[in-house]
């Protein structure tokens, strides 16, 4: 799976996000109610913390969650709400354990359509329809993970050439430009109103 990502911005975070199917659907996970690059981070900060250049769901799934949580919340913080997003990742660490092996690739791989890909990522504890999509846009950007129908399954984050999610982040540029169509959503959401 090892591609070059652009999604935290920082080089150790993303060589991580890169090779690590697992990092990269915690990145996913935690890729709410804070910046992206912040959300797409956490997987290496908590890969350090935990001593390890890697992360391994079996060893999440069975951390005890007390400490885990407050191994999220030491200074800088992974999350805006590090003690609930802990219970998220063990969450999804233990669905990975029950149904992949613990193999975080196993989600994808052989899979044969954006359909399947996609059913499978919205079964992700965690993971709503929209979360989904934007993950399938993203394996099948950045990472070659390109069953047939993807584009379709990740619904308008599949389009080429958009700037709407973190599928689209290829570096500063690109992210200013999701950042600005982020923005125009919330300001037309709030004319709505």
């Amino acid at each position: 799976m090892a591609t070059k990502v652009h999604l935290a911005q920082r080089p150790e975070a993303d060589e991580l996000l890169g090779r690590s199917p697992l990092a990269a659907l915690v990145g996913m996970l935690l890729d709410q109610q804070v910046p992206m690059e912040w959300a797409f981070t956490g997987p290496y900060t908590i890969a350090q913390r935990l001593g390890t250049d890697d992360l391994d769901a079996h060893e999440i799934a069975a951390y005890d969650p007390e400490r885990f949580a407050a191994l999220l919340s030491e200074k800088p913080a992974v999350h805006r709400y590090p003690g609930s997003m802990a219970k998220r990742v063990q969450q999804l660490c233990q669905y990975l354990v029950d149904n992949h092996d613990g193999d975080a690739e196993k989600v994808w791989k052989g899979v044969d359509s954006g359909k399947e890909l996609f059913k499978r990522l919205n079964g992700l504890p965690g993971y709503g329809k929209q979360k989904a999509q934007i993950f399938v846009a993203l394996l099948g950007k950045q990472y070659g993970i390109q069953p047939d129908g993807w584009r379709e399954a990740a619904g308008a984050y599949g389009e080429e050439g958009s700037h709407r999610s973190v599928a689209d982040i290829t570096g500063p540029e690109s992210l200013a430009k999701v950042r600005a169509f982020k923005q125009e959503q919330k300001s037309a959401a709030k004319a709505a109103k």
